[in-house]
């Protein structure tokens, strides 16, 4: 949840890793720190609560040309100085992303042995038990490190200093993601890649219980038994500009004008609009092996739990197969019922999320083949997985998902549609219509952002209320869950998300003039029924925003605001309702103050359990 980021070269460390970590704050803004070596040698150690500009403005000049940083999200102990690291112990300086699961007993060890602690965290676990195993066998700091790990149960990504070696960073990875940056004469570590576009696009991967010896003119990659490690060189094709907000005033706002973009590199070479059928080159699924699919489990968290289920209504209404969705939280702890004939897919933006990811390794163990979808490529779940389909939205810096959320729905929609003609469930002319509906939807999209004002005007009228419902049926549901969480997440508005009719199975009893109800009704088979939950609420006093087709002529006699969407096939509505309550939650927000790339509480990348 964290990120980390470690530097060795010519270039002044302190104003390298400052810039690396701010392009990190989306995995967690509570606290910062650095550990650098000064023009002595000697180490010195800076953090603070609070944001990086808040560290940056505390940091002297200092003619260091090595050191290690960290942002941090906060899961043991309080998000204060004492807890932010860099954690110190001896001359042992360590940043950590992850959780030590054994860190108590640990710790009872380490105190008895005369280690004192300062902070309430489990990662001063680490940096004493380092400490610990190099004051036992001076002058190999790799070799403490790889017997302090033997000892840790949990996750980690780290990077270690010492004053003792002024040359070289170690780092190590289990559970969490690590990659390192390749320069000139310099070199850098990273949680993740935006944090070192600035300095060079040419990446390492770390994998899972790898470590590595980092120097001004080498990388040393080996495992955790010390044996050398062979790692392939990747460029990277985003460009910093990629990972900026280019004008706009939040990340956010960018990311979803960016959407347009993300679906048509979605749809790139994926679509034979002629043959009726869709091009997944990267599927290691046959024909055969499709038909003899029995069932899907889709497995995801948060947003992308929202996309799943979508997948549940385009799986089960177009190829007739049995879909369920989980909560990775959950799945593991189920005991879930599985058969090698179970189509595992695993839906997850970062491919770190640590819930899902442990949910992947157990439908594995189950002999149940998998499917991840991931927007980011030499993620962990890329790795893991025995499918995998990239969303190709580029970063997403905003910490609510909006342009990835999206990019999900049309690899899904794309998914189905394959499995459905595999399976002869859709004939070459229905799939044909379908995907040239799907090649607008970019441009409904813009037609969409246009109108925006008017969705601005909608949300200023309401950004006063504590409680908001939104409502949907069938495919729209999900959405209606989005909507909703979208607007917690940034505006911080109590808000619920309803299959539109359930709401008289109890929520109705929390409708009044004080609560909007969202309604997203495009006209499609269920359009008659929503009218009537519109009814419902009105008759209760609520004030209802309807998210309705263009062409409805009929919805506006029964609403308060009327928010429009290009006409499509009512089964891709949800490509554009999505836009709207994303718009939506976006001005609630402004108007609300709220801090909108970095809400509170939250991270980017969920890497812990």
């Amino acid at each position: 949840m964290c990120g980390i980021v470690g530097y060795i070269g010519e270039r002044d460390a302190v104003s390298v890793l400052i810039e690396s970590l701010k392009k990190l704050e989306y995995r967690g803004y509570d606290s910062a720190g650095l550990a650098l070596l000064d023009g002595k040698g000697k180490s010195c150690v800076f953090k603070t609560e609070g944001e990086i500009s808040r560290l940056e403005s505390i940091l002297p000049e200092l003619p260091a040309r090595i050191g290690i940083g960290h942002t941090r999200w906060a899961t043991h102990g309080k998000p204060n100085t004492i807890n932010a690291h860099p954690h110190v112990s001896g001359s042992i300086s360590v940043v950590h992303n992850g959780i030590i699961e054994n860190y108590l007993e640990l710790k009872e060890s380490l105190e008895s042995e005369g280690f004192v602690f300062v902070s309430d965290t489990d990662t001063e676990v680490l940096a004493h038990l380092i400490n610990k195993y190099y004051l036992k066998n001076p002058g190999d700091l790799a070799i403490a490190i790889r017997s302090a790990l033997g000892e840790v149960r949990g996750s980690y990504a780290l990077s270690v200093l010492s004053e003792e070696h002024p040359h070289e960073l170690i780092a190590a990875r289990k559970d969490s993601p690590l990659i390192l940056g390749l320069g000139e004469h310099e070199n850098f570590i990273a949680s993740d890649i935006p944090a070192i576009l600035k300095y060079t696009n040419r990446v390492i991967y770390m994998e899972n219980l790898e470590m590595v010896r980092v120097k001004r003119d080498s990388v040393q990659v080996f495992d955790l038994d010390g044996n050398p490690r062979f790692k392939e060189e990747h460029i990277i094709p985003w460009n910093l500009e990629a990972a900026e907000k280019a004008g706009y005033p939040h990340f956010m706002l960018k990311e979803i004008h960016e959407q347009t973009n993300s679906i048509h590199e979605t749809l790139a070479g994926r679509l034979q609009e002629l043959e009726g059928d869709v091009i997944f080159d990267e599927l290691d699924l046959d024909k055969e092996q499709i038909q003899n699919i029995h069932r899907i489990e889709i497995i995801a968290c948060g947003t992308s739990f929202n996309a799943g289920l979508l997948g549940k209504y385009l799986f089960e209404g177009l190829t007739g197969i049995h879909t369920d969705v989980d909560n990775g939280s959950e799945f593991r702890y189920s005991n879930p019922v599985l058969t090698p004939s179970t189509l595992v897919i695993a839906i997850t933006q970062s491919g770190e999320t640590a819930d899902t990811l442990a949910a992947v390794r157990e439908a594995t163990s189950y002999g149940c083949t998998t499917l991840a979808i991931t927007n980011v490529v030499g993620s962990t779940i890329s790795r893991e997985a025995s499918n995998i389909i990239y969303t190709r939205a580029g970063p997403e810096i905003g910490v609510a998902a909006t342009k990835s959320f999206i990019s999900q729905l049309v690899v899904l929609y794309l998914l189905v549609i394959h499995f459905a003609r595999a399976r002869s469930m859709m004939d070459a002319d229905r799939v044909g219509k379908l995907l040239s509906e799907l090649r607008k939807i970019p441009g409904h999209v813009s037609r969409i952002l246009e109108d925006k004002e008017n969705i601005q005007k909608c949300a200023s009228r309401f950004a006063e209320s504590k409680d908001y419902f939104f409502i949907g049926r069938n495919i729209n549901y999900p959405i209606a869950l989005e909507g909703a969480l979208k607007l917690k997440e940034i505006s911080y508005i109590h808000a619920e998300g309803y299959a539109a009719g359930e709401l008289k199975h109890g929520p109705l009893a929390l409708i009044s003039e004080d609560v909007p109800v969202v309604a997203i009704a495009p006209q499609g088979h269920t359009y008659d029924k929503i009218l009537s939950n519109i009814k419902e609420v009105k008759s209760r006093d609520a004030s209802v925003i309807a998210i309705a087709d263009s062409d409805d002529g009929e919805i506006a006699k029964y609403v308060d605001v009327v928010l429009t969407v290009p006409k499509t096939d009512f089964i891709l509505t949800p490509l554009l309702t999505t836009v709207v309550v994303q718009l939506l939650a976006y001005y609630t927000a402004l108007e609300r103050n709220c801090s909108i790339d970095k809400p509170r509480n939250l991270a980017k990348s969920v890497t812990v359990e």
